[in-house]
């Protein structure tokens, strides 16, 4: 039987490649090249837009124990990422073209895998399909899914941080570190500010002039997780200062002293040339983000690789439409994986097309499709997004320990997120053995 996946993304790609491993043949559509998006630049798969991050790659946090968890699973993502990533102290980065090139390769040399450059416009409710069109999915398919569904799609803004070339950077104002010290310890380009800097930049960030949003753009919100850098500013003065340009575990060596604000730059690119600046998604016209951010030290010259940007995403109310397999509770041949069931962040988009993929792949077979555990970070992530979350209030989510259910009874001084960490993994190993079967 083959299986149509919709969408050549993290989730589609990851999706499209457990199916094979288990032996499917899988087509799978993809749009670009045929038609463009507002935010993405190549035609290549699996394309990395808003940052080259995947965020910590520690197993005691929640992503970095959503890391483990895929490595374990064979994801294609994870794999690729660990053999292009790029120094980012307890973070795993990757050179975000040669990731793409490397997905794009793999995929295309795949025997079982046929690909097709072309939008699709009507799902075929008959055969296996796997909806992976992500945050960006087309006017047109966005129309037939809400035909589809029968529910209304709620939108959320997410932005673009900008990019820098590291020979425009004036190495004698800023120093290497990562905050304490963490990976190599010396990951990021450290730009410092004193008072009077920040909160001059924070006025430039505030008086900018910004993008206006179109007329049915204006009641869409922004996801927290990855809000403008001048909506933070708006928030409160001293908000940067406790977010993405908090100075804790810093210390300028020019100075010996922690700066009243840091500005970091996270690599790029694996030869090192690109950088960008961490937490600085914006919808600044370009114009002013030029002049607003060589403003930073160190930046004063910088030569900007790209702009920050804004698009709308969009997503599903999954917990009101798909059931503990990714299906479509209406329509049960139709599965939907990534960012447009609602979670949000690379990894997340990733681990659910694994879940689609690795599900319908046992469909196939008549098999007992189990569920990962809820202990385990995948089945936090699924549970989340199936059945836990507020239908009413339903918004994207990153994987966080929130999502899984407390562990009574600990000993007053116990290391939680190693427990957490323990207990999951012992989890996602028996859960693979019971799948493998």
């Amino acid at each position: 039987m083959n299986v149509s996946i919709i969408g050549a993304g993290l989730a589609g790609c990851e999706a499209a490649w457990q199916l094979a491993l288990r032996g499917n043949a899988v087509t799978l559509y993809e749009m670009r090249g045929v038609k463009n998006t507002p935010a993405h630049i190549t035609n290549n798969f699996a394309e990395l837009v808003c940052s080259n991050s995947f965020r910590s790659d520690d197993p005691e946090t929640a992503v970095g124990l959503l890391h483990e968890e895929m490595r374990r699973c064979n994801s294609l993502i994870l794999q690729t990422a660990d053999e292009t990533r790029v120094p980012a102290g307890s973070a795993l980065a990757v050179d975000r073209v040669l990731f793409s090139d490397s997905i794009t390769k793999k995929i295309k040399s795949h025997p079982l895998i046929t690909i097709r450059n072309e939008e699709v416009r009507e799902i075929p409710l008959t055969e296996k399909v796997i909806i992976a069109s992500g945050p960006l999915t087309s006017d047109l398919l966005t129309a037939e899914l809400a035909k589809l569904t029968q529910q209304k799609y709620l939108f959320f803004f997410d932005a673009i941080a900008p990019i820098v070339y590291k020979d425009s950077i004036d190495f004698n104002k800023v120093w290497f570190q990562s905050r304490y010290d963490k990976g190599d310890g010396f990951d990021y380009i450290n730009c410092p500010m004193e008072k009077d800097e920040y909160n001059e930049f924070i006025d430039a960030l505030l008086g900018g002039e910004k993008t206006e949003s179109k007329e049915w753009e204006k009641n869409t919100p922004y996801f927290n997780g990855c809000l403008p850098i001048e909506v933070m500013a708006s928030r409160g003065r001293e908000t940067l200062r406790f977010g993405p340009m908090k100075p804790v575990g810093l210390t300028d060596p020019k100075t010996d002293k922690r700066p009243y604000a840091v500005v970091q730059l996270r690599q790029d690119n694996k030869i090192g040339t690109l950088y960008n600046i961490v937490g600085f998604q914006t919808k600044l016209k370009y114009a002013e983000q030029v002049k607003i951010f060589q403003k930073i030290p160190g930046l004063e010259n910088a030569e900007f690789a790209r702009l920050g940007g804004l698009h709308r995403n969009t997503f599903i109310n999954s917990p009101h439409l798909l059931d503990t397999s990714l299906s479509l509770k209406n329509h049960p041949n139709v599965k939907v994986a990534g960012q447009i069931t609602g979670v949000e962040g690379y990894l997340e988009s990733a681990a659910i097309g694994l879940l689609a993929g690795i599900f319908t792949a046992h469909e196939i077979k008549n098999a007992e499709i189990i569920t990962p555990p809820v202990e385990t970070a995948l089945g936090a992530l699924l549970r989340h997004i199936t059945g836990s979350a507020n239908i009413a209030t339903f918004q994207p989510m990153n994987i966080n320990y929130g999502l899984f259910d407390s562990i009574e009874n600990l000993p007053k001084n116990a290391n939680k997120k190693q427990i957490y960490s323990n207990i999951s993994l012992e989890k996602i190993s028996c859960w693979l053995e019971k799948i493998i079967k």
